[in-house]
């Protein structure tokens, strides 16, 4: 069975609510032909008449009662759609989905989710947190938009990337226990190590950090939460390696160190090379650049 357009819809409910063929036409800004066509049209389709002449004008049928509610809101949903579409073009509502990692959903995104909430007000970002390989995965599939995450050395050809900022690691030991200047592999790994959990890129890079000496770290925890860590290096339970955005505050009982030699992260965007990006993704891009 065909189904009826929503100009026939619209040629219909005018004519109900008009009783003129001649006055619908009018307020359509359609001939009176055309109109007829219409009525024509969606009585064949539907296989009921839906309108009769009066000495009043004309009137819905039994049949045409029935639809004339399904057809007003067939009609209003149409117009529901249109206006949710300008308002995503015009930037005023849309949505973002965002997997980062713990770090920088703490330490980075609130300010720059505050900022675009005062841009955009209809704008709903969507922020999930996960290890890099697995948001990058997301991201290639389309269950995510974009991803904040430490970058690896190679993408998957389907994504691009937006390099943001370099976050240098830094260690984090206990006060009583801090040394002085820059801590080298060797001094962190004769120290009780509390560090990320595995699989994750920034764990990666520390390991790598060690392995440049001929080290393995070994280390008595593994923690997936940076506040966790913090709070057992502040408790003298060991030392740990983390991202200076984690550190920009004190962390009480602890002392943070440069590392010898130095070690980083790098922080970027990362999304599908087909990626719309429309005014959210334009929005969310442009104030994670301005927070390098």
């Amino acid at each position: 069975m065909d189904l009826p357009t929503l100009r026939q819809l619209r040629a219909f409910i005018a004519t109900v609510e008009i009783g003129s063929l001649t006055q619908a036409a009018r307020a359509l800004h359609l001939t009176q032909p055309a109109v007829s066509q219409q009525l024509r049209e969606l009585e064949r389709i539907l296989g009921v008449r839906l309108l009769e002449r009066t000495s009043t004008g004309l009137v819905p049928t039994a049949s045409g009662s029935a639809i004339l509610g399904a057809a007003r809101r067939t009609q209003a949903a149409a117009v529901e759609v249109a206006a949710i579409a300008l308002s995503c073009r015009s930037g005023e509502a849309g949505r973002v989905r965002l997997g980062t990692g713990a770090t920088a959903c703490i330490y980075l995104l609130p300010p720059i989710l505050t900022a675009i909430r005062r841009q955009m007000p209809g704008l709903e970002i969507i922020v999930e947190t996960g290890n890099t390989p697995e948001i990058l995965r997301r991201v290639e599939q389309g269950g995510l938009d974009a991803g904040l995450v430490t970058l690896p050395r190679t993408l998957g050809r389907s994504l691009t990337r937006v390099r943001l900022r370099r976050d240098e690691l830094l260690a984090l030991m206990p006060e009583t226990t801090a040394v002085a200047g820059a801590v080298t592999p060797t001094q962190l790994a004769a120290r009780p190590l509390i560090l990320f959990e595995s699989g994750g890129d920034t764990r990666g890079i520390i390991d790598a950090w060690f392995r440049q000496a001929g080290l393995a770290p070994r280390p008595i925890m593994e923690l997936g939460s940076v506040e966790a860590i913090k709070v057992l290096v502040g408790s003298g339970l060991g030392a740990s390696v983390l991202p200076r955005l984690a550190l920009e505050a004190d962390v009480p009982g602890t002392q943070r160190r440069p590392l010898r030699p130095a070690a980083a992260r790098e922080l970027g965007l990362v999304m599908r090379k087909d990626k719309i990006r429309d005014r959210g993704m334009q929005a969310l891009t442009h104030a994670l650049e301005q927070h390098r």
